[in-house]
């Protein structure tokens, strides 16, 4: 009964001291939540935050798919404004159009800046610049020649007229919402046209030139932009802290597959790993490896814009290796197999500008190496094939062998390193070379090297 109320008394007085202490516990974790760092405690303190994403790559279906998750994330974290800081010679006018469309469609005010110096908004690159709510360009930059370059060839007049109508009818959309020169815009994409920065300051389609980002924003502060709904409101960027939108690993290796080059050497690599697993079956990995990357190479240039004709050059050159191989065509099959695959390769990606398509020297030295390659295995195979597979003494006929002591008419011969027992249609001395013409059960027979004799290779 004694410890029993004993440890009632030691809970009473816990009690009362928590609860004496309730308070002051409390007060240190205000303190420490006023103490905090704003981003930290989910709050920034007043400064204004401004997210940072580069674009200095090719515009296709992955960078254009980084963008709008940038321009998801700002608008998800409240930032002031998301700068874009690019420099692209343009890219495909599909994922153009998807990064036009996140841009406009954002709720957070979107700056695009062209920059560092050296840095262009080229062709498909500059209808992402006008379109922004605000436009600027470093020193030493330019923007513009973003006529449209067909993908699939050179069409017709009135095509080519349609598409032309299309483009200038989408970028001058935005442009006069933006309050910014529809004509310079147009002339742009008519004529390509190209201009520097401060060109496109007199010409009124940029709104700054700044030397670095925290220029900009020290410029952009208190100015009023008009949205594209015509809205108007007025940029708090003072001081603002600004956070870089990092791209993840994902998009690092789909950057990196995307490139033409890398993708067809992933293809032409694949394919040959694929064929040592079938010539050489059960060592798996070969074809493991060459399975993946045929698949990432496959799924590279589902990406872009690919020819069929292309593919169906490719596919002809291979037929025509295999037939070089496989009958013989005194390297006519093969020179044509040759060339079929170099303009396969070339011709491969139907790319508006040169970054995106695939490197002529890239496609000449896949091509020669593919075929060489290509048709020194299957000749390997086609040999082998036809070659009955023999062993014991069928596997001697038509080798050399040194009589090992006198032949009269039988004795011992080294044949390959082995010692086998021979007859001889005559007598032969000790050390004489041979030639093995045929068998019988176990023992060889054989005939000196420098007498015709005719080799009877089993049929």
């Amino acid at each position: 009964m004694d410890t029993r109320l004993d440890g009632l008394a030691r809970l009473a007085r816990f009690a009362r001291s928590t609860r004496r202490a309730f308070p002051l516990a409390i007060g240190l974790l205000v303190l420490l939540w006023a103490a905090m760092p704003g981003r930290l405690r989910g709050s920034d303190g007043g400064q204004p935050l401004v997210e940072k994403f580069v674009l200095d790559d090719t515009i296709q279906p992955v960078s254009a798919d980084e963008l709008e998750r940038a321009i998801a994330r700002a608008n998800a974290d409240g930032a002031q404004a998301l700068l874009i800081e690019m420099d692209t010679p343009g890219g495909l006018v599909d994922s153009m159009r998807s990064m036009v469309g996140a841009i406009l469609g954002s709720r957070v005010p979107i700056i695009v800046y062209v920059a560092p110096s050296g840095a262009r908004a080229g062709s498909a690159g500059f209808f992402l610049l006008e379109a922004a709510d605000v436009a600027a360009m470093a020193p030493g930059t330019e923007a513009g020649a973003a006529h449209v370059v067909f993908e699939m060839g050179k069409p017709d007049t009135t095509e080519m007229q349609k598409v032309e109508n299309d483009a200038e009818a989408f970028l001058r959309s935005y442009v006069t919402r933006r309050n910014r020169n529809a004509e310079a815009a147009t002339a742009a994409l008519a004529s390509s046209h190209s201009y520097t920065a401060e060109e496109a300051l007199n010409q009124h389609l940029i709104d700054e030139i700044a030397d670095s980002d925290t220029q900009l924003l020290a410029l952009l502060d208190g100015r009023e932009i008009t949205r594209l709904n015509g809205n108007k409101e007025t940029l708090h960027l003072a001081g603002a802290r600004i956070e870089m939108v990092r791209p993840t690993v994902r998009d690092d290796v789909l950057g990196w597959l995307v490139n033409p080059n890398i993708a067809l050497l992933f293809l032409v690599g694949g394919a040959l790993l694929i064929y040592l697993e079938f010539n050489t079956p059960g060592t798996i990995v070969p074809g493991t490896l060459g399975t993946l990357m045929v698949l990432l190479a496959v799924f590279a240039l589902n990406l872009l814009p690919i020819r069929y004709t292309a593919v169906l050059l490719l596919l002809a050159g291979l037929v025509l290796l295999l037939l070089e191989a496989k009958f013989g065509g005194h390297g006519a099959l093969a020179i044509a197999g040759i060339v079929c695959l170099t303009f396969g390769t070339l011709t491969l990606v139907a790319a508006p500008i040169p970054q995106l398509a695939v490197n002529p020297w890239v496609a000449f030295a896949i091509s020669a190496a593919f075929g060489i390659i290509t048709l020194w295995l299957v000749q390997l195979a086609v040999r082998a094939r036809r070659r009955k597979a023999r062993i014991g003494a069928e596997a001697m006929v038509g080798s050399r062998a040194t009589a090992m002591e006198s032949l009269a008419p039988e004795g011992h011969v080294l044949v390959e390193g082995e010692i086998w027992r021979a007859v001889a249609n005559q007598p032969i001395p000790s050390g004489t070379p041979l030639l093995v013409v045929g068998h019988e059960q176990m023992v060889l027979r054989v005939e000196p090297v420098h007498a015709p004799a005719a080799v009877q290779k089993p049929a």
